[in-house]
């Protein structure tokens, strides 16, 4: 075998079409039972999807109520073409609409009831928060390397102030999560557009 060949992946490929339908399962258990009646065997047998396949998706009962709460459709990769500050508009843009809807209500109230430490949150952590966070780190250095932003003393202080405000609002409820915030955090951080 040459060093260019990749081993072929072992196991079987991910059906996208499994996939579909244990999420869509997976909603309505949530929708009509609750997050804590959500459990691989009910997702299974609603979707007809086996086991070892919501498996291989998820490692868990949790990180598939996360999926069926958030993913709704895969996020929109940012066009390479905007520039930084509107790609970081659209990402945030895209993350507000996602929460201002009842599944984003749902993650919100779910979080507030989860214990820090749970699966739960450690799932909506490295989904939602540390996701987003990266794309924005990517962001943010394209900016820096085209001079649209000068480099921040703090890069990781600046993600947080970016994503900060989105996760409070989501978890505090005290004001939208629209599109007027995402605009008004990139305003923020790049004043001269």
């Amino acid at each position: 075998m040459s060093q260019d060949t990749d081993p072929p992946k072992r196991g079987r490929p991910r059906s996208t079409e499994a996939r579909a339908r244990a999420l869509a399962a997976a909603r309505a258990i949530l929708r009509d039972e609750g997050f804590g009646r959500l459990t691989v065997e009910k997702v299974a047998l609603a979707s007809g999807v086996g086991k070892p396949t919501i498996y291989r998706n998820w490692a868990n009962a949790q990180e598939l109520a996360l999926a069926a709460l958030i993913d709704t459709a895969p996020e929109a990769p940012t066009d390479p073409a905007l520039p930084p500050a509107a790609a970081l508009e659209a990402q945030l843009t895209r993350l507000c609409a996602a929460f201002s809807t009842t599944r984003g209500r749902q993650v919100a109230l779910a979080l507030a009831t989860a214990d820090p430490d749970s699966e739960f949150t450690r799932a909506f952590r490295n989904r939602v928060i540390l996701e987003s966070r990266e794309a924005g780190r990517a962001i943010l250095a394209e900016a820096t390397a085209t001079g649209a932003l000068p480099p921040p003393a703090d890069v990781e202080a600046l993600l947080d102030m970016i994503y900060g405000p989105l996760f409070f609002r989501l978890l505090a409820g005290h004001q939208p999560l629209d599109p007027t915030l995402a605009a008004a955090i990139t305003a923020q951080v790049f004043p001269h557009g």
